[in-house]
């Protein structure tokens, strides 16, 4: 039990993370990976692996898988870090192979008609930097929002992606990104001041 919560990201790290997250900075990792240069892949996964965990915990909804398509991530990245191109934008670049590794996940899991129970509750509930009523309240708040809404929100907020950047990389209209952001708030506002 203690070796799993060892492994997870927990909110107070993402949020450090997250600040690290620089295109630049995370664009001439990617440059030294391509040159096999020590410590790049340390210094990648450093500044990005908070922003892929966080996607793909809000894809997959659960902890587990997160952490697993966190690893093939970085086995992707050494091996096809070559065909970044410079110039490009980075982040984009790291959320798209998240996303289609989490889309092959979900394809395997249609195939076995396995598709996994949400994990949300027991990753809040192995977080211990936060207090109870926190972890209850972060609790029904996901549970109310839907999928997209969820991952909007994620994205903008743990990733610290912007509305544009969200849109593009979702393939959404921007004012779709916006009504459904500014509606999972209103939601999470909703519950959190306890309105009814």
């Amino acid at each position: 039990m203690k070796g799993a919560r060892s492994t997870m990201l927990d909110m107070t790290s993402m949020k450090k993370l997250r600040a690290d997250c620089n295109p630049d900075a995370v664009e001439q990792c990617l440059f030294g990976i391509q040159r096999q240069e020590s410590g790049a892949l340390e210094e990648f996964y450093y500044r990005t692996s908070a922003s892929v965990y966080g996607f793909a915990l809000s894809v997959l909804k659960n902890a587990q898988d997160a952490e697993d398509i966190m690893h093939d991530f970085y086995v992707v990245v050494w091996s096809a870090a070559g065909k970044y191109c410079p110039g490009g934008k980075p982040m984009a670049w790291v959320l798209t192979i998240t996303r289609n590794l989490c889309l092959q996940k979900l394809r395997e899991y249609r195939k076995k008609s396995d598709i996994p129970q949400e994990d949300w509750e027991n990753y809040i509930r192995d977080n211990g930097n936060m207090s109870a009523e926190d972890k209850m309240i972060l609790a029904e708040c996901l549970r109310n929002l839907t999928d997209e809404e969820r991952r909007i929100v994620l994205l903008h907020t743990v990733s610290g992606f912007k509305h544009r950047e969200i849109a593009k990389f979702l393939e959404l209209p921007l004012s779709t990104v916006l009504s459904k952001h500014n509606r999972a708030l209103k939601k999470l506002r909703k519950i959190y001041g306890g309105e009814q």
